[in-house]
């Protein structure tokens, strides 16, 4: 497997009105997503989810630690990034109603990244967008409406067909059906997927909502207070959580069935709220809500263990003596 996507010991902490205090948005996070993958990122709100995706898009620039694209170096913000690593990774946001200008028209939201990524070439703007339009199963008379003139399902098909415009390798999706009717949300998860075997693309998939990501993720990482707590294949997660948050995560899913209730983890019962990231625990930050805890998640961080090929999970209950320390880096070179 290739990997299209590394992301290594990714830190990124605002600011506070106090000096010296730190919202720590993301913690030292690592995780790789390999070619024509959809890699799911799970947690509640306030987990890091958005701000980790934000960061890989270049919207922020990272506090320190590494985002590898291709094995190019792109840590750093948007602003420096040259014009073909922008085509090649885009983003749809979690809202289409903010996310596409109220001013313009289908044709002019669709038709700007044709025209800034050079992809016309003598072609007609209108032929292209309609193309797109037809990817997303959008009609033609969509071209000159305005964004308030469209529901909020055929808005998120256009935010997407915006962001296949530049023809981009990699898409980050933050949330893209949460602000959607659940009669709307099953033809955007079937489009995307559709488009991504047409395509070839790899998804980042952004989402707190895991009974969504069993049915369209290859694999899974759990985020909570800004680290990854949890990672692996999504059929190895489901069917044998490991850390207590993911089975906490698991047992709250709703379900319809005796048996579908049968394969949900025991039910974890958490205490109290989850903590501020401006004053994260020390030790484990779960600890405050592990029905598990013991005396050592309260003063030490406990490190990465695999338990498995390719799954890691960072929970006392599992260390067995190993430092947490990350593989050798590989050979990296500069986006140019």
């Amino acid at each position: 497997m290739q990997t299209i996507l590394k992301v290594q010991n990714l830190k990124k902490y605002f600011p506070t009105k106090k000096k010296g205090v730190y919202v720590k948005a993301v913690d030292e996070i690592s995780f790789d997503i390999f070619e024509q993958d959809v890699f799911a990122l799970v947690g509640e709100s306030g987990s890091g989810k958005s701000t980790t995706a934000y960061t890989v898009v270049g919207m922020y620039e990272p506090t320190s630690g590494k985002i590898f694209y291709k094995n190019f170096d792109i840590s750093y913000g948007v602003d420096k990034r040259p014009l073909k690593l922008k085509q090649e990774i885009q983003i749809v946001f979690q809202d289409p109603g903010t996310s596409l200008n109220p001013s313009k028209t289908v044709l002019q939201i669709i038709g700007a990244p044709l025209t800034i990524h050079k992809k016309l070439r003598g072609k007609s703007l209108i032929e292209e967008v309609l193309k797109l339009l037809e990817m997303v199963e959008l009609p033609s008379d969509y071209l000159y409406k305005l964004p308030r003139d469209i529901g909020g399902g055929e808005k998120q098909l256009i935010a997407i067909a915006r962001a296949l415009a530049p023809q981009p390798s990699f898409i980050v999706l933050d949330e893209p059906t949460s602000a959607l009717d659940v009669s709307i949300q099953a033809k955007i998860i079937k489009t995307l997927l559709r488009l991504k075997e047409e395509l070839k693309l790899t998804y980042l998939f952004i989402t707190h909502d895991l009974s969504l990501v069993r049915n369209i993720s290859n694999r899974i990482a759990i985020m909570y207070l800004g680290k990854i707590v949890e990672q692996g294949p999504t059929d190895r997660i489901f069917s044998d959580p490991a850390h207590p948050y993911t089975q906490m995560l698991l047992s709250s899913i709703p379900v319809l069935t005796k048996d579908e209730e049968a394969l949900k983890p025991k039910h974890i019962e958490s205490t109290g709220e989850i903590p501020s990231p401006v004053n994260v625990p020390p030790g484990c930050p779960f600890h405050t809500r592990c029905p598990f805890a013991k005396q050592i998640c309260r003063e030490k961080e406990p490190p990465y263990v695999e338990i498995e090929p390719g799954r890691i999970v960072r929970c006392h209950l599992f260390s067995n003596g190993t430092d947490g320390s990350s593989k050798d880096e590989e050979e990296v070179q500069t986006w140019s």
